[in-house]
C-alpha cells in the first residue's frame, strides 16, 4: 500500500480490515454531524434541509440513487448519500469535503433546475454527434467548478479525496480522459504531475490541461458562459473513448439531479446557446495570446437573437438528459402547452356593478344643521347616556355594496385539425396546427368553455377527446397526435355532433388547408356534407372559423375561372353558409391567428371597475 502523497496519513484501501474498524451507527453518527461544517465552507447563512444519509446501497436505491455514491435533488434540495458506497471508496474520513461538494451543486452550480437545462442544452450543442455525454460533462464541469472554490477559499482537503479516488478505480489504465481531468486539478492547485493519479500525460495533454484550469479560474464568476469552451475542449478526449467513460459513473452526482421538475422555460433558445462553441485557445481571455489568424474570438460572437423556440424532438433529448423521465407523447404536451401560454387570454374577470339594496355601514357624527330625522339615537346613546346635540350625536352612513352579476354561459369549441402528410409531426418538428390549436383550447378552457377537439387524416384516421372535455392533457394529447395520411374529412364527426341542436352555443374551428373542402363531399351514409355543414352552423348557434393554408389571393380569380375545385367549394362556403375564412399564408401566421381568435370570442370586452359609491337615504 502506498502513502497518500500530500495527505500526512497512510491510505487504507477500501476492502482492508480496518477499513471496517467504524460501525455503521458510528459513521451515520460521524456524517450527521460533518453536516454544519459542510455547510458553514459556503456561508453560515447556508440552510438546506439534512442529508439523507443511507446505511446501504439498496436503502440509497430507493432514495433514486444509483452507480454513484453521492447525489443531489434539485426537486426537493436534496443530498443524498450511500455510506456502503463510501466505505468502498475509502472516504469514511471525508464527510465535510463530499458534503460541502453535494451542497455546491445546490448552491453554486447548477443551484437550480432552470440552470441544469441551460447548461445541458450548451454542452449539447458542443458536442456534435456525442450529445449522450452531455450530462457527464456537465457533472465534471460543474465538480472543477465547485472543487476548485472548497480546496482553494474553504481549505477542504478535496485533493486528498481524489487520491483515494484514484487508488479505487476499478482499472488500473487510465483513460486520456481521466488523465486530462485530474492533470486540471493538478494545474489548479499548483500540484506536481501525475500527484492525483492518471496516466502519463504528453505535452498536448498539459497543454489542453492548462487551458482547462485557466478556463476555471477566468469564468469561475460566470462558469455558465465558458460550458461551451469546457466542452470542446474535452470533444477529442470523448471521440472513439465511449466505453472509457463509464469510470466516471462513480462521480455522477447531478446526472438526474433534475428529474421530477417542472421543466418551465426550457423550450426556449438562450442567445448564448447560439454561440458558435470556442475552443479555449481561440479565447484570448483564457490563452492570454492575441487572435490568432482566421480564429475568430468570443467577444467577435453575434449570436442570433435570444427568445426562438427549439425544435420538440431537441426539447426532448433536453429533458431527458437532465434525468426527467416522461414518454414522447406526455413530452410533446408539456412542449406546446409551455409554447402555448405567453398567448393565452387572461382569466376572466365579472365585473360587480351596485346592487340596489342600501347596507348601513359606519358612523359618522350628526352636526347642527343636518336632518333631524337622521340621528342615529341607540348608537348616540350608546357613546353617551345623554346625548348632546353636535357633540355626541351620530349618524349612520349607507352604501351599496357590489353585486356579482349572473355569470354568462361560456361559448363551446368545436376544433378540427388537419394531420395528413402534408403536415408536420407535432412530436418532432414544430407543428404551427398544433400550437394554434393549443391556443384556442387552452384560452377556451380558461374561461369556462368545453372543447372537443378531432384530429384527423385519411379515411377512418380520426382521434378525438371523449366528447365535450374540460381537461388539458385531453386536449392537449389529440392534437400532439399525427397520421401523415392522406385526407378526408370526418364529415361523420361533424353529423353526430350536431345531429340535434346543443345544450350551449358551439363555435366550430378547422385548422387545415384546402383539404378541408373534402368536409363537402358525401358521407358513408350519402349525406350530402353541404347540408352536414349547414346542420351543423345551425345546430351549434355559434358560427363557424376556417383557418386555412391558403394564399392570400386565393379567391381573386373566383370569375375569371382559374379558380380549383377545392378553392371554389371553400368559397361557396364562405358566400351561402357564412363561413368565416383566413387565409395563413405561413405557418407561423397561424400563432397571431389564434391569438386574435382567441381574443375575440374568449375575452369580455365590458370589464370595469366599480368604485363603490356611498350615499345617504
Amino acid at each position: 500500500m502506498q502513502p497518500l502523497r500530500g495527505s500526512g496519513h497512510v491510505a487504507v484501501h477500501p476492502r482492508h480490515p480496518r477499513a471496517a474498524a467504524v460501525t455503521d451507527d458510528a459513521l451515520l453518527e460521524q456524517w450527521r454531524a460533518a453536516w454544519p461544517a459542510a455547510l458553514a465552507a459556503w456561508s453560515r447563512y447556508t440552510r438546506l434541509r439534512d442529508a439523507r444519509l443511507c446505511r446501504t446501497s439498496v436503502e440509497a436505491a430507493g432514495e433514486g440513487l444509483h452507480g454513484s455514491f453521492a447525489m443531489i435533488r434539485l426537486l426537493d434540495q436534496s443530498v443524498v448519500i450511500d455510506l456502503q458506497g463510501v466505505r468502498e471508496q475509502g472516504l469514511q474520513g471525508y464527510a465535510v469535503e463530499i458534503l460541502a461538494h453535494e451542497i455546491g451543486h445546490h448552491v453554486l452550480a447548477p443551484a437550480t433546475a432552470a440552470d441544469q437545462f441551460r447548461l445541458l442544452a450548451r454542452l449539447r450543442r458542443a458536442l456534435p454527434t456525442l450529445e449522450a455525454h452531455a450530462p457527464m460533462v456537465a457533472n465534471l464541469y460543474t465538480d472543477l467548478v465547485i472543487n476548485d472554490r472548497l480546496q482553494r477559499q474553504a481549505g477542504l482537503r478535496i485533493d486528498h479525496v481524489y487520491r483515494l479516488l484514484e487508488q479505487a478505480r476499478p482499472s488500473p489504465a487510465s483513460s486520456k480522459l481521466w488523465t486530462l481531468y485530474v492533470r486540471i486539478y493538478e494545474q489548479l492547485w499548483q500540484l506536481p504531475k501525475g500527484d492525483l493519479g492518471g496516466g502519463a500525460a504528453d505535452e498536448a495533454t498539459d497543454t489542453d490541461a492548462w487551458l482547462g484550469a485557466r478556463l476555471i479560474r477566468v469564468y469561475a464568476r460566470d462558469w455558465m458562459d465558458a460550458a461551451g469552451r469546457f466542452a470542446t475542449l474535452l470533444l477529442p478526449y470523448l471521440a472513439g473513448q465511449q466505453q472509457q467513460v463509464t469510470e466516471f459513473y462513480r462521480l455522477a452526482d447531478t446526472r438526474d439531479a433534475a428529474a421530477g421538475c417542472d421543466p418551465a422555460g426550457a423550450q426556449q433558445i438562450e442567445a448564448g446557446e447560439r454561440e458558435t462553441p470556442v475552443h479555449p485557445v481561440d479565447d484570448p481571455r483564457i490563452s492570454g495570446l492575441d487572435q490568432a489568424p482566421g480564429a475568430r474570438a468570443a467577444s467577435d460572437e453575434r449570436p442570433p437573437d435570444g427568445g426562438q423556440a427549439r425544435e420538440p424532438f431537441d426539447y426532448g433529448e433536453l429533458l431527458k438528459a437532465a434525468g426527467i423521465t416522461l414518454s414522447d407523447e406526455q413530452i410533446a404536451v408539456r412542449y406546446y402547452r409551455e409554447r402555448a401560454l405567453p398567448h393565452l387570454v387572461s382569466f376572466p374577470k365579472m365585473p360587480a356593478p351596485l346592487s340596489a339594496e342600501l347596507q348601513p355601514e359606519g358612523l359618522e357624527p350628526w352636526q347642527t344643521g343636518d336632518p333631524l330625522e337622521e340621528i342615529d339615537w341607540l348608537a348616540s346613546v350608546v357613546q353617551s347616556p345623554r346625548p348632546v346635540p353636535g357633540v355626541t350625536t351620530v349618524q349612520r352612513q349607507y352604501g351599496r355594496e357590489a353585486a356579482r352579476p349572473p355569470k354568462p354561459l361560456p361559448v363551446d369549441l368545436d376544433l378540427y385539425v388537419d394531420s395528413s402528410g402534408s403536415m408536420p409531426d407535432p412530436r418532432t418538428r414544430t407543428s404551427f396546427l398544433a400550437l394554434a390549436g393549443a391556443i384556442v383550447a387552452l384560452s377556451a378552457l380558461r374561461t369556462g368553455s368545453r372543447v372537443q377537439v378531432t384530429l384527423w387524416s385519411g379515411k377512418n384516421e380520426v382521434i378525438v377527446t371523449p366528447g365535450f372535455v374540460r381537461d388539458e392533457d385531453q386536449v392537449l394529447g389529440v392534437l400532439t397526435g399525427f397520421f401523415g395520411g392522406s385526407t378526408c374529412f370526418p364529415i361523420h364527426r361533424l353529423r353526430q355532433t350536431f345531429a340535434a341542436p346543443r345544450d350551449r352555443l358551439t363555435h366550430i374551428l378547422m385548422i387545415s388547408d384546402d383539404g378541408i373542402s373534402t368536409m363537402f363531399d358525401n358521407d358513408e351514409q350519402g349525406n350530402s356534407g353541404w347540408a352536414v355543414a349547414a346542420r351543423a352552423l345551425a345546430n351549434g348557434g355559434a358560427g363557424g372559423t376556417m383557418a386555412l393554408d391558403l394564399r392570400q389571393d386565393w379567391d381573386s380569380g373566383q370569375h375569371t375561372g382559374w379558380l380549383q375545385q377545392p378553392y371554389r367549394d371553400i368559397a361557396r362556403a364562405r358566400d351561402e353558409q357564412g363561413w368565416e375564412i383566413h387565409a395563413i399564408a405561413q405557418a407561423e401566421s397561424l400563432v397571431d391567428f389564434a391569438r386574435a381568435f382567441s381574443r375575440r370570442h374568449y375575452t369580455n370586452p365590458h370589464v370595469q371597475s366599480h368604485a363603490k359609491h356611498r350615499s345617504r337615504p
